[in-house]
């Protein structure tokens, strides 16, 4: 396959990208430096609503990752603006050239977040659980209905709702490690709150199932199929690096750092979300269960 790919220079995309190029495919990166840099590469702005639509001809698929990091900073107005329009400007900018060419691709495969639940305690979320409410669950909603476009032109569009990636060189996990190394770490709050979470490992292979799956299409939670509580993460991480995990982060603590508002959507709630659809499909993960994971990507096992 000829697959473009937003967001390829990121910890995710940088892993879709080489797990693609890996198994024989084709990529064709969009980047917004101009000049792109690279004969694998296509120039795109999506602030400025700039697509090089002649230069996306004759794709097979489109893996579509590009967005603000929604934990890059606090959640002052001007960042939460920034965080929805990089995700439905975007997105809607990218579906509007993708219809428009003379050979639309077969598939697209969209970025979307379990955020899209909002905080909903102990309830076993699947793909068509309805969503909650909120700065996030808006956000993924919109994000969600900006690649209609894509579909009314007759491309197959897979939404996957990820959860918590975990990577040993970035992300949550990578943020986790200083305090839980020095034996400081423990659960965020009470610790009752679910987390959804997948291994990079797994979600490069999610993204090209989900390619290949002509009978997967709409939202895919891709998420592990254990979710864990927060005290349950830190006993695993804990376990992992042979540290205590007793001393938790209190609420109000959190609160304070990042603003009421973030830490109560990000580090707070509890989404326990299912891969109803992918295992339906038959993918099966490389770490299903979180203390292998874990061991995994920190050398431990």
């Amino acid at each position: 396959m000829r697959v473009a790919v937003t967001g390829s220079t990121g910890m995710v995309g940088s892993a879709v990208v080489a797990s693609l190029s890996g198994a024989g495919h084709e990529v064709v990166r969009l980047v917004r430096r101009d000049p792109a840099p690279g004969e694998d590469a296509v120039r795109w702005d999506p602030r400025e609503g700039f697509v090089d639509g002649a230069a996306l001809e004759g794709l097979d698929a489109v893996v579509h990752l590009a967005g603000e990091n929604v934990g890059s900073g606090r959640w002052t107005p001007a960042r939460k603006a920034a965080i929805r329009d990089s995700r439905v400007n975007g997105t809607r900018r990218l579906c509007g050239a993708l219809a428009a060419l003379h050979r639309p691709p077969k598939v697209l495969v969209s970025a979307s977040a379990v955020g899209y639940y909002g905080d909903r305690g102990e309830e076993l979320l699947t793909e068509d659980s309805p969503s909650g409410s909120g700065f996030l669950p808006d956000v993924c909603r919109a994000w969600e209905a900006a690649t209609e476009a894509a579909e009314r032109a007759g491309i197959r569009v897979v939404r996957l709702r990820i959860g918590m990636v975990l990577a040993s060189h970035g992300g949550a996990l990578a943020a986790m490690l200083p305090p839980f190394r020095i034996g400081l770490g423990g659960a965020l709050g009470s610790g009752r709150q679910y987390m959804s979470w997948v291994a990079l490992d797994d979600l490069p292979l999610i993204t090209l199932h989900a390619l290949q799956r002509d009978d997967l299409r709409g939202p895919v939670n891709a998420v592990a199929p254990s979710p864990v509580t927060g005290r349950e993460f830190a006993e695993a991480l804990g376990g992992v690096l042979s540290r205590p995990a007793r001393l938790p982060v209190p609420a109000f603590v959190l609160r304070l750092a990042v603003g009421s508002e973030m830490a109560d959507a990000l580090l707070l709630a509890s989404a326990r979300a299912a891969p109803r659809r992918l295992e339906a499909t038959g993918y099966r993960f490389l770490f299903p269960e979180l203390s292998a994971a874990l061991g995994h990507l920190l050398g431990r096992l």
